[in-house]
């Protein structure tokens, strides 16, 4: 099932980094956009992080924020 994509980001980076993420998005024949989120999402995986509304679904608790 298709993600709802219903918000905007914008980011301030280093010339090098939008270079690499260039680079790696036309590697993945992917747009800049699709990227990033690909390396978001495999990020989170690996971390298990988990959005709040999925917890809350799940019968968890809400993330604490600040807690790092």
């Amino acid at each position: 099932m298709p993600r709802l994509k219903d918000e905007t980001l914008s980011i301030r980076t280093s010339a090098q980094v939008k270079q690499l993420l260039k680079m790696a998005a036309e590697r993945e024949h992917r747009s800049v956009a699709s990227m990033m989120e690909v390396l978001v999402l495999k990020y989170a995986e690996e971390a298990g992080l988990m959005p709040d509304n999925k917890k809350n679904k799940a019968g968890e608790g809400a993330c604490n924020e600040g807690s790092q």
